[in-house]
């Protein structure tokens, strides 16, 4: 299933049919109300709008990966809401947006090195944190 949905990608009908947004709205809406649900729990229902994206936190660690994890439009973080990290966290909402929940496996196929992870260099390495000065 992996690698027919990462062939998926590079057959132009087959990308048309598995991103279809009657197919991908449903997973991002689940994803969203899911992360939602996670964050205002364990946030205590601190939940804030910032730059398109709804900002859960502080949350314990454990309850997220990194320094903070999108699931959906929502980010959820201890206390890593920077404008930039932001930033990179908005293009991470617009992948889920357009992949819905096909975005999991395709996430963890891109593999978990933040440098090659083709998502983290879209979204921006220097804007997550991942290079440069931060």
């Amino acid at each position: 299933m992996g690698r027919a949905l990462a062939n998926a990608e590079h057959n132009p009908r087959a990308q048309r049919v598995l991103l279809h947004p009657a197919l991908t709205r449903p997973g991002y809406w689940f994803a969203t109300a899911s992360g939602l649900l996670w964050g205002a729990l364990l946030s205590g229902g601190r939940v804030r709008s910032r730059g398109g994206v709804l900002v859960a936190s502080p949350l314990p660690k454990w309850a997220f990966g990194r320094g903070g994890t999108t699931i959906g439009a929502v980010f959820l973080t201890g206390d890593n809401a920077s404008d930039s990290v932001l930033e990179h966290e908005a293009v991470h909402r617009a992948q889920w947006r357009r992949y819905g929940l096909w975005f999991i496996p395709l996430y963890l196929l891109a593999g978990q090195d933040p440098l090659a992870n083709r998502f983290e260099i879209e979204a921006g390495l220097e804007l997550g944190g991942y290079v440069g000065g931060r």
